[in-house]
């Protein structure tokens, strides 16, 4: 029988190959569903033939899993190694191997989250990819590669690190030839972080907007912050939590109308491009003058779970897609 090493040399790597392990580096973990939609065309026998064919070789690795769980792939040292010799991780930040070994040790918490994460942008790529004026020139789900520094409301001491769940740029063409882009950094919620830490990182987001911090990223100067526009796309687990969110940004010190975009992850990863997104400015206008304005004062800060809400938001809210301009 041949040796791993015997069947490696033999295995030519192919752009394809190069795009997913690079894939993974960036990404840390993805499902072979993810991998088959994002690299494969969908097609589910070349996948798992060629994903195989990686995994004997030893490229990428299988996290341990019980029967019924989803495959989740990672990518090996020796995978690292391919990378780092043909050049591919010349843009990223250097690291060691050993810390990018640990960087694939992570709890089953953290793993779940990052592959809602890679839900959310595989279903991206797919809803794009059946536009064809539409294309996804950037959807990077590194945090370290997208954080930026921003002052919180109200506290202009000292500026906190932001760590987006994902950074997307998407290109469309008009008509006319002309081309555009728009820009939006993704943050996935977890259903653990309290209302204040979310409204904390959306007023983050509105400060690195208008002090002029992403234009200077974008090679601008701070005054011309007004030409690099941006949104944030918040997904939730539920329409409860998006809706308690849509209200406390309207109820902070600096209330935020229409830069954040909020949706259930449920509809975020059905149609990503469709009518499923509201902004804070769409929950006010629905519950203006009901029992659930958002102006009215509170009696208590303690949560109450208020499913009538809900229903009566649903039925009454307008929804928007992020393609669409202002």
């Amino acid at each position: 029988m041949p040796s791993n090493r015997k069947v490696s040399d033999a295995l030519q790597l192919q752009p394809r190959d190069l795009a997913l392990l690079r894939g993974l580096f960036e990404s840390r973990v993805l499902t072979t569903a993810h991998a088959t939609a994002l690299y494969f065309d969908d097609k589910n026998d070349a996948a798992n033939k060629r994903l195989q064919r990686l995994k004997t070789c030893g490229f990428i690795g299988e996290r341990p899993r019980r029967t019924f769980d989803p495959s989740v792939l990672f990518l090996t040292r020796k995978g690292i190694k391919q990378l780092e010799s043909g050049g591919v991780l010349e843009n990223y930040p250097s690291f060691d191997l050993p810390t990018l070994d640990r960087r694939a040790r992570v709890s089953d918490l953290t793993i779940r989250h990052e592959l809602e994460v890679m839900d959310v942008k595989t279903a991206f790529h797919l809803a794009v990819k059946a536009t064809p004026v539409r294309s996804i020139a950037e959807f990077s789900t590194w945090p370290l590669l997208n954080e930026f520094k921003a002052f919180r409301p109200g506290r202009k001491s000292t500026e906190v690190v932001v760590k987006p769940d994902g950074f997307i740029r998407i290109h469309e063409t008009e008509a006319d030839g002309s081309k555009f882009e728009r820009t939006f950094f993704l943050e996935v919620d977890r259903s653990t972080e309290s209302q204040d830490v979310l409204v904390d990182r959306a007023g983050c987001y509105f400060d690195y907007y208008r002090s002029g911090g992403f234009a200077m990223r974008n090679g601008a100067t701070r005054e011309n912050y007004k030409q690099f526009p941006f949104r944030v796309l918040m997904v939730f687990k539920s329409a409860e939590r998006r809706n308690n969110t849509a209200a406390r940004l309207l109820q902070s010190e600096q209330p935020i109308l229409k830069q954040v975009c909020l949706a259930t992850l449920v509809d975020a990863t059905r149609d990503p491009l469709g009518l499923v997104w509201i902004r804070p400015f769409d929950y006010r206008e629905a519950a203006r003058g009901t029992q659930f304005d958002a102006d009215l004062p509170r009696e208590t800060w303690q949560y109450k779970r208020q499913a009538e809400r809900e229903a009566f938001i649903e039925k009454h809210i307008q929804k928007h897609s992020i393609l669409a301009d202002e």
